[in-house]
């Protein structure tokens, strides 16, 4: 997905986001333009969406030359979670602004490949899923051309040990990894704002995979999430409507979180699974 030209009419300002009708089964990442003028870059990097139950962990970058720091302190990034919807659209749009100066992307990792990595044997934690999304997206940055000389992380785990981490993996490169990036580093906000624009967007316009083959969208499932935190009424609420007893829920859900376990558990039919190892003999 790279193109604007591949999404409807009714969100021209969000190109990181799938066509809504088309439903959201695999990760993928998008690039906008790379930027033109001369480095060396600054880059930030934040997500959206690490906590809640429903719908996708969307990691971002944004990226802008070092001579370009003045600029863009005064464009009004923040942390998005301080910011209103409204702004935070515009604020999209200011990054789409100027493509000689300002570059962004964003990996989206499904809820489908969060319950995968979650629940195979060994687990791939969300943390580790995290720092492989982090790394893929500032080597894919550098394999666009652009060189960086400062990356700023918002924090993950131990921020020592994960700075020493990406430092032995982009030597040349000085990595700062702290708590509250986003709000201590412009950069960070943007990145933040890339990825909790293309997340909601995601939630927003979801597409039941489930209700593809069906005449009955109508009266499926609703769409009424809540925030998708597992702490809010209207997201358990929707948790307990949406659960099929036999089938258990769309595809939307995060299947490795300890919520959708204990519904699972109390209102789902009891399933025995027989494995037989005999073919290792």
């Amino acid at each position: 997905m790279s193109s604007q030209s591949q999404l409807p009419a009714v969100v021209p300002e969000i190109p990181s986001v799938p066509c809504p009708s088309v439903p959201l089964t695999e990760s993928y990442t998008y690039h906008a333009s790379t930027p033109t003028a001369p480095g060396p870059y600054i880059l930030g990097v934040d997500e959206a969406g690490r906590g809640p139950v429903l719908g996708p962990l969307v990691y971002g970058v944004a990226y802008c030359p070092v001579a370009w720091k003045s600029e863009l302190d005064q464009l009004g990034f923040a942390d998005s979670k301080t910011l209103t919807p409204a702004k935070r659209t515009q604020l999209l749009g200011v990054l789409n602004s100027d493509s000689a100066n300002l570059g962004w992307s964003v990996h989206v990792i499904s809820p489908q490949a969060i319950s995968r990595g979650m629940l195979k044997i060994p687990p791939t934690n969300l943390n580790k899923q995290s720092q492989e999304a982090t790394i893929m997206l500032i080597r894919q940055v550098i394999q666009r051309g652009i060189q960086l000389s400062e990356v700023y992380v918002d924090a993950l785990g131990t921020t020592t040990t994960y700075e020493a981490y990406l430092s032995s993996l982009f030597p040349g490169i000085n990595f700062t990894v702290t708590t509250k990036a986003d709000s201590k580093f412009k950069i960070v906000g943007a990145a933040s704002v890339a990825a909790k624009v293309t997340r909601d967007a995601c939630v927003d316009g979801w597409s039941f995979e489930e209700e593809q083959n069906t005449d009955t969208r109508d009266s499926g499932f609703s769409h009424e999430f809540g925030s998708g935190y597992p702490s809010d009424p209207k997201t358990q609420e929707w948790i307990k409507d949406s659960l099929d007893p036999t089938f258990g829920f769309p595809s939307l859900v995060r299947f490795s979180w300890t919520t959708v376990k204990v519904a699972l558990d109390k209102s789902a039919h009891p399933v025995k699974w027989y494995v037989s190892f005999g073919f290792l003999s």
